[in-house]
């Protein structure tokens, strides 16, 4: 197993062909889709022949359960494709299940931390829908500040697309080191995770580098999530 890191309950971890599965599940939920792709369903070759070779050689690591030691879903942190190699960004998509128990904020704070702790990061950002209120709570929570909304080409339109895209940023001027949350504290994942937090686009992309590297924008990716409106059958990163 090739960990990237471990908080007080999760394992984050770098995808492996294996993952195929948990992939396929996760990504055909309704629910989980619902401010990504509509809840559209995404074809199991999709999966293994696009998306799980690009969560692989990209910044993208499978959540895994401490306790029980399952799948719940994926973080990533990664500079956009022609972005400044110091600003990553941040997301994440989690199983259902795994909504409201504080995951995507322990998760997102390990990540933010690492960014700025050991891989050099100016600036961490995360993406949403302006609708998705609960990927914008764990985005608070994880002390990213409200940037801009922005209206980006949609040519397939969801819904509450009128309202536009947020994205949070928190500047390492303003970054405290933080331990996970406390037990009992939860946060709200409406609908993600991710993607929770990240940038509309793609199932996947760049490269963030590893654990003991810095930075490195774009270095294996396709384009840019936050422009690219629709590929590999999945609108939408993260978030």
């Amino acid at each position: 197993m090739d960990i990237l890191l471990e908080t007080r309950r999760l394992i984050l971890r770098r995808f492996a062909e294996s993952d195929a599965g948990h992939l396929f599940a996760l990504h055909n939920d309704p629910e989980v889709m619902r401010y990504l792709n509509g809840g559209k369903p995404v074809p199991l070759a999709t999966i293994v022949e696009e998306t799980l070779p690009w969560f692989i050689r990209s910044g993208f690591y499978a959540a895994i359960e401490k306790s029980s030691g399952d799948f719940i879903g994926w973080f990533h942190l990664r500079p956009p494709q022609g972005g400044p190699a110091d600003e990553p960004e941040l997301g994440y998509r989690l199983h259902r299940a795994a909504w409201g128990r504080g995951y995507a904020t322990e998760g997102s704070l390990a990540l933010i931390d690492l960014a700025f702790g050991e891989l050099g990061a100016r600036r961490v950002f995360a993406q949403t829908m302006a609708v998705n209120l609960g990927s914008r709570r764990v985005m608070e929570k994880c002390g990213l500040r409200y940037a801009r909304t922005f209206f980006p080409y949609w040519p397939e339109p969801l819904e509450g697309w009128e309202q536009g895209e947020v994205e949070y940023e928190l500047n390492r001027a303003d970054w405290h080191p933080r331990s996970a949350p406390p037990p009992g504290s939860a946060d709200v994942l409406d609908g993600d995770r991710p993607g929770g937090a990240g940038g509309r686009g793609k199932e996947g992309e760049r490269r963030q580098g590893g654990h003991d590297q810095r930075f490195r924008a774009g270095a294996d990716a396709g384009t840019d999530g936050r422009y690219e409106r629709r590929l590999h059958g999945e609108p939408r990163s993260a978030c």
